[in-house]
């Protein structure tokens, strides 16, 4: 048995065509759509509205901690617009291009950027969207962890620790856990490039370290201070930052 593994696909429709060629199933694990790209200010939701210049202050901002100064910047731009319809409409543009170019069978679960309302639209037979929820694929089971804890970036899928706990226990014990972010241990926590550590989840190194699954694998943070890591018996492993890779990650068994 063969499986791909992406995620953080960030707009990246053309390699996700691709991610599941020589594999039996490709698990993604969030993260479709593209707001705004910290590489090349130029593509995104956000530059397609209001302009690079207008991009690379925000990216300046937020780099710089500065949230309370980059939102007030962000309510300048959107005043006298429907902030909500516009970002739908581009949301479903993103994600009709993406669900399209899913293989069959795909089982996929949100990133933190990610809006589920919108999925069932999207999802064509062939791909199951899981959350807080377990599959079975030839003898493993693998459980599913959607969205991220809240932060000051306020993305559109954050939710509270004790509803993300609740989903974590709602699992048992797999064989392979799959979530958006890491679990909250600091070197996979940690980014290199912006130089900060994203929320990772104390409920997933805690049901780490209590049911000992193989693998826990996940995405979220895009340049890792460490890839990948053994908690006890499990295998930590980022999955990341397909968008700016193009390659699957793959577990064999």
């Amino acid at each position: 048995m063969r499986v791909h593994v992406v995620s953080d696909v960030h707009g990246n429709t053309r390699d996700l065509a691709r991610a599941g060629d020589g594999a039996d199933a490709l698990i993604c694990l969030g993260d479709l759509v593209l707001f705004l790209d910290y590489a090349d200010h130029s593509r995104g939701i956000f530059p397609d509205l209001f302009g690079v210049e207008n991009a690379d202050r925000i990216v300046a901002l937020r780099t710089a901690r500065r949230f309370e100064e980059a939102r007030a910047f962000g309510r300048q731009l959107w005043a006298g617009l429907d902030r909500e319809a516009a970002i739908t409409s581009a949301v479903r543009k993103q994600y009709a291009e993406m669900f399209a170019a899913f293989p069959a069978p795909t089982y996929a679960t949100y990133g933190n950027v990610d809006i589920p309302a919108l999925w069932p639209e999207y999802a064509r037979p062939g791909t199951t969207v899981l959350d807080a929820e377990r599959i079975e694929l030839d003898g493993r089971v693998f459980g599913f962890v959607g969205g991220g804890l809240r932060t000051p970036m306020r993305t559109p899928f954050e939710i509270s620790d004790e509803e993300y706990a609740a989903k974590v226990e709602a699992l048992g014990e797999v064989d392979v856990l799959c979530s958006h972010i890491p679990p909250d241990v600091p070197e996979l926590t940690y980014d290199v490039v912006p130089r900060r550590f994203e929320r990772g989840s104390r409920a997933l190194l805690e049901a780490i370290r209590r049911t000992r699954p193989r693998y826990a694998l996940f995405g979220h943070v895009h340049q890792p201070l460490a890839q990948r890591m053994r908690i006890g018996a499990t295998e930590c492993v980022n999955v990341g930052h397909f968008a700016a890779t193009g390659r699957p990650w793959a577990l064999e068994w």
